[in-house]
């Protein structure tokens, strides 16, 4: 250690240098949720976790697009799975979860049905990489046109 300063790997910190203090708030069993929607604008799919910084709320709505009804989906999924590694028990929660994810990926058949693949996994169709063959969704003319 020289001139009070602890040396790691990975940075510099002064020796002195006082440890965050956190604060989570301890999320009890059978709270109410926002819909997937809601919970992906919020941050939280629990109202009981919704914190926001300064009182400031984000409440826009994201369009009603297949591929934001997808992100609203796999935020829904993580978020509940995230829950369920602390409240394995709280059955109305794993309910919820196997809906959201049943949603989830019929959503992502949709999607690769109406647009082409989502993962480049599924870009593999009679034995030809097709992941380059539709449009992108930024090529609008191209997905409008198809």
């Amino acid at each position: 250690m020289e001139n009070n300063v602890v040396r790691g790997c990975c940075g510099v910190l002064p020796a002195n240098a006082p440890l965050a203090n956190p604060y989570v708030p301890w999320q009890p069993e059978g709270q109410e949720q926002y819909a997937a929607n809601t919970g992906l604008i919020r941050g939280t799919l629990f109202p009981c976790l919704d914190l926001p910084l300064l009182g400031m709320v984000n409440e826009d709505e994201k369009s009603d697009t297949m591929m934001h009804q997808l992100q609203a989906l796999g935020f829904a999924v993580q978020e509940l799975g995230l829950y369920l590694d602390t409240h394995g028990d709280d059955a109305e929660a794993a309910e919820l979860f196997r809906q959201y994810t049943e949603l989830y990926e019929a959503g992502i058949a949709r999607y690769a049905e109406h647009c082409g693949p989502m993962f480049q996994k599924q870009a593999f169709e009679n034995g030809r990489y097709t992941w380059n063959d539709t449009p992108w969704p930024w090529e609008y003319r191209a997905n409008k046109e198809g």
